[in-house]
């Protein structure tokens, strides 16, 4: 199996299944010399992890990280740093009456056609839970962000058809949902619990803004810094749809209403407006990067469903356990660490674009 490897100098590698003994990651090419503990590590895996509030999955899990290779006294080596987190609070016997029926939103049949064998048990490998180890690389791709004051915030821009108002950066971390409207924020939090009050489930859209980003980074033709972004992001399970700077809007403005017009301010040169969310040609502009995500409802739901088996038998279906009503809370972290490992890629590659 190909595909579990992302980046180019930073180049991380994830492994484990939903239900299996651990996940985890392997890092190559973090730069020796940066600070970093196991605390800060730890503390993003706690803002993904399961349980966590009431408006996400039942399912309880330490996510403890373990430091294996790479980093000492809290320094990186230079060396691939690994870490592992293991799973403590599985119940595969939920998934053991349905081993052999293909769940609606699932990815169960087109696993089956690719390779013949698949893990039933949560999803195995295309779970959600993958991405516990993408958020552990990202505590480390931040560190090397830190050096340039580069901070990137995703919050919830709507869920269902409740949409924020407005956006605050401070408030995102205070609500159950991570929305930047705490007004808003309550509303959201009703729906996700409405909807699992009937066994169903909601999705939302992912807004994320990238500041303090210097311009000149990205490559000018098949890895744009927009096309590394949605690759990135798109490789999260549920994220259906990406936008960056007014999205598809574009295609209903006249190019006089689209352009940003250049200014000078203070010396410098700045753009009036930042349609184009950030980045021209590929490469960053030193505006914010501004992206939104589609999330689709999750696709476990206690609701009856049609379905067939591996035998092509017509199958009605109830689908147990414990499942996240709604993906946007917890998606959160993980487009954020997404995004971090991508942009502390292009700045390390970006030190060879100049002698």
């Amino acid at each position: 199996m190909t595909g579990n490897t992302f980046g180019s100098v930073l180049k991380i590698t994830t492994f484990g299944e939903s239900h299996g003994a651990a996940l985890g990651c392997v890092i190559d090419g973090v730069p020796a010399g940066i600070k970093i503990t196991e605390k800060e590590i730890q503390k993003e895996l706690d803002r993904r992890r399961p349980g966590a509030s009431k408006v996400s999955t039942a399912r309880k899990e330490a996510d403890r990280v373990e430091i294996l290779s790479g980093i000492f006294e809290n320094k990186t080596l230079g060396t691939p740093i690994a870490f592992l987190i293991r799973n403590e609070n599985q119940r595969s016997q939920d998934y053991s009456k349905i081993k052999n029926i293909f769940r609606p939103g699932h990815a169960d049949f087109a696993w089956l056609a690719k390779f013949g064998i698949r893990d039933f048990r949560g999803g195995g490998r295309s779970s959600g839970r993958e991405t516990v180890a993408r958020v552990a690389a990202g505590a480390v791709a931040q560190k090397i962000l830190d050096s340039k004051k580069i901070e990137i915030i995703a919050h919830a821009e709507s869920i269902g058809c409740v949409e924020a108002e407005k956006f605050d950066s401070k408030v995102v971390e205070k609500n159950s949902v991570r929305c930047g409207d705490f007004a808003a924020a309550k509303e959201m939090e009703r729906v996700i619990l409405a909807a699992k009050k009937r066994g169903d489930s909601v999705g939302g859209v992912v807004g994320i803004v990238v500041r303090n980003l210097p311009a000149g980074l990205g490559e000018p033709v098949f890895e744009k810094t927009e096309a590394l972004l949605a690759h990135a992001l798109l490789s999260i399970g549920g994220v259906r749809g990406i936008e960056f700077g007014v999205g598809f809007a574009a295609a209903k403005l006249f190019g006089s209403e689209m352009n940003d017009e250049f200014i000078l301010r203070a010396r410098k040169i700045h753009k009036k407006t930042n349609r184009a969310g950030g980045i021209a040609g590929g490469i960053t502009d030193g505006d914010e990067i501004l992206i939104r995500l589609a999330v689709k409802p999750t696709a476990s739901i206690a609701l009856p469903q049609k379905t067939v088996d591996s035998r092509g038998k017509i199958r009605r279906l109830e689908i147990s356990g414990r499942h996240d009503p709604c993906l946007v809370p917890r998606v959160i972290p993980v487009a954020e660490a997404m995004v971090r490992i991508t942009l502390a890629d292009l700045l390390l590659r970006t030190r060879s674009d100049r002698i």
